[in-house]
């Protein structure tokens, strides 16, 4: 049965474990049919990519893990059919000395999976150490050294139940590349923020705080914390409206644009009703 990898971005905490095992079993190491070695540097066939989202003191970082996609319709094997194949377990291979001389292959990979290896003149990337698996192992090298099971390898009927909720690297590519990557709880976009009483010049616990997707009508309701603090996590990248409300105090109202990036709202002061 075809194999596949799942990612889960939560789990990872962007130690690097899976780039460095993957450094360490193919720079220096001839792992011939299957990959040439790898360069000690430029090459990452399996990459972290580290993002900084927000801004103090409301800030979170996301790590999304991205290597080759194993894809079905491969965009590579379509520009180079002769030096590209799938095996059998569903990783797709370039073929060491049929690729020599082959840039284009590196030019095709719309995901920036496959790099060029200028000293030896041939395309490079992920093999899902197909060399290891054909000498018995059971996942890749990058799964072995992820200690939080952010990245896991097997058969698609282990994943059964996870694959209604997985989505792609670029969804606008997957009904054509199908990959053999899935995500789960990719990064959406956060809104935080503090309830302060400005008078008081005290933070406000327990205040209600809604935000309504304006184009959808969805309705999300938290509640400052201890520290007057909100958050709302994993929310489409949309135009909102955010309310604060609190006994005895006036209605705020807010705009937010997650269109383009996370939002910190910063401070958001509250004053009391007369009322």
């Amino acid at each position: 049965m075809s194999k596949m990898f799942v990612i889960d971005p939560m789990r990872c905490n962007g130690c690097y474990n899976c780039q460095i095992a993957c450094k360490d079993e193919h720079c220096d190491n001839d792992w011939s049919p299957i990959a040439l070695p790898q360069p000690d540097t430029g090459h990452f066939w399996i990459g972290v990519d580290e993002k900084v989202r927000g801004s103090v003191p409301k800030v979170k970082v996301s790590y999304i893990v991205k290597l080759c996609q194993h894809c079905e319709n491969a965009p590579c094997m379509e520009v180079c059919p002769e030096a590209v194949y799938r095996r059998d377990d569903g990783l797709v291979i370039i073929d060491p000395a049929k690729a020599k001389g082959h840039r284009e292959l590196a030019e095709a990979c719309p995901y920036g999976a496959i790099f060029y290896n200028e000293g030896l003149d041939v395309a490079q990337k992920c093999t899902g150490c197909a060399h290891l698996l054909d000498d018995g192992w059971s996942v890749p090298r990058c799964v072995d050294a992820c200690a939080h099971d952010a990245i896991r390898f097997g058969d698609e009927a282990e994943f059964a139940d996870e694959l209604a909720k997985a989505a792609y690297l670029m969804p606008d590519r997957a009904e054509k590349d199908k990959p053999r990557v899935v995500y789960l709880n990719l990064p959406r976009r956060f809104v935080a923020g503090m309830v302060r009483d400005l008078e008081a010049d005290e933070v406000v616990i327990g205040a209600t705080v809604t935000l309504e997707n304006l184009a959808t009508g969805e309705i999300l309701t938290k509640e400052t914390d201890d520290f007057g603090d909100f958050w709302f996590e994993q929310v489409d990248a949309a135009s909102y409206n955010l309310y604060v409300e609190a006994d005895g105090y006036l209605t705020r109202v807010v705009e937010v644009d997650e269109a383009e990036a996370d939002v910190n709202v910063g401070t958001l002061d509250v004053f009391e009703s007369n009322e």
